[in-house]
């Protein structure tokens, strides 16, 4: 049994006696702790050695007191498992050598054996289940298929995603046999997950903000649709497809269970796009983590009577920064379960 089942009461539409907390990317960079495993072991030894992993999604539970662990993962175990070789260089983020060009490109992805190939991510959600001992829910997550397939195309990083949209736009039909192939794979992962102890489910669209409202519509939005339909049996799903404001409203309608938004919509115009018939998650700006922590707590009060204590979890707009000392990270959620208490 949960002894703290916040953020699940919240995201059924339940009434909640406070508002639930945690942060994206809460286990890692900005944990001293963390830093220590760091410098023992490579990213991929890392993500997967599921004691390692465990270990790094306890951390903020333990030191920062969040409502919920998200299993310390990558979204790129995906294109990993679909064959592709992934390079993680510190300093530098993720780089795939041989990048998708073609449908031959496309028809040599594997999109079967995910739950053995992947095994690592089971047993990690497994044994973090097992240490939790129902302290708190747990996360499990994937990248949306857009996200994944800027990845597979450009190869690295980027901040205009010109080769993957090229791609897209030149090659619609391979791209669309992509964008359905990682959806497939995507759904049986989610689903592995939820069978290895994952109580929610997020999907990651980190990069759909760099698609126009016409083409969010045929690049990301149908495979969102239908990773949230396949799996809203199994467990609640949280949308995150940063930077599409202009979608809240065909996304409610999705058979998610929650949506999450950046930092760039304000929280009630947010809840007039989806008629407050979801809920919703956000929406602080990680850079203003490194404000003063009265300026910190400020702005969370001010967030919360935005979005109103029900129907929301408070959490990041985006994921949270290396460079955020962790006595404002703790003072950014202790500000959260104080407006519950002070109502």
């Amino acid at each position: 049994m949960l002894k703290n089942d916040l953020l699940l009461r919240a995201l059924k539409g339940e009434k909640t006696e406070r508002v639930p907390v945690w942060m994206m990317r809460q286990a890692g960079r900005y944990l001293p702790d963390y830093l220590k495993l760091k410098a023992k072991y490579d990213f991929f030894t890392r993500v997967q050695t599921p004691e390692l992993a465990t270990q790094i999604t306890l951390q903020p539970i333990d030191q920062v007191g969040v409502d919920a662990a998200i299993i310390f993962s990558d979204i790129l175990v995906i294109p990993q498992a679909m064959g592709m070789e992934v390079l993680m260089e510190e300093g530098k983020g993720p780089s795939l050598p041989k990048v998708i060009e073609s449908q031959a490109n496309v028809d040599a992805l594997v999109t079967t054996g995910v739950e053995e190939n992947l095994k690592y991510v089971m047993d990690a959600l497994a044994l973090t289940k097992k240490e939790l001992n129902g302290r708190v829910p747990l996360i499990g997550f994937a990248g949306a298929p857009w996200t994944l397939l800027c990845y597979m195309v450009e190869g690295k990083g980027s901040k205009t995603w010109d080769k993957a949209k090229q791609f897209a736009y030149t090659q619609p039909v391979v791209a669309h046999s992509l964008l359905q192939k990682i959806t497939d794979i995507t759904i049986q992962y989610l689903k592995a997950q939820v069978k290895a102890g994952a109580d929610v489910v997020q999907v990651f669209d980190s990069w759909a903000g760099s698609l126009s409202p016409a083409d969010f519509k045929m690049y990301a939005q149908p495979y969102l649709l239908q990773i949230a339909a396949a799996l809203k049996e199994d467990a609640p799903v949280i949308l995150f497809p940063k930077g599409t404001w202009h979608a809240l409203g065909d996304l409610s309608k999705s058979g998610a269970s929650g949506l999450g938004i950046d930092w760039c919509i304000e929280p009630k115009m947010a809840r007039a796009f989806t008629n407050n018939s979801i809920t919703l998650q956000g929406n602080f700006d990680p850079a203003k983590l490194l404000a003063p922590i009265p300026e910190i707590k400020k702005a969370v009060k001010e967030m919360i009577d935005g979005f109103g204590t029900q129907r929301y979890i408070a959490n990041l707009g985006h994921g949270i920064t290396p460079n955020v000392p962790v006595d404002h990270a703790k003072a950014f959620v202790d500000a959260v379960k104080e407006y519950g208490v002070s109502e």
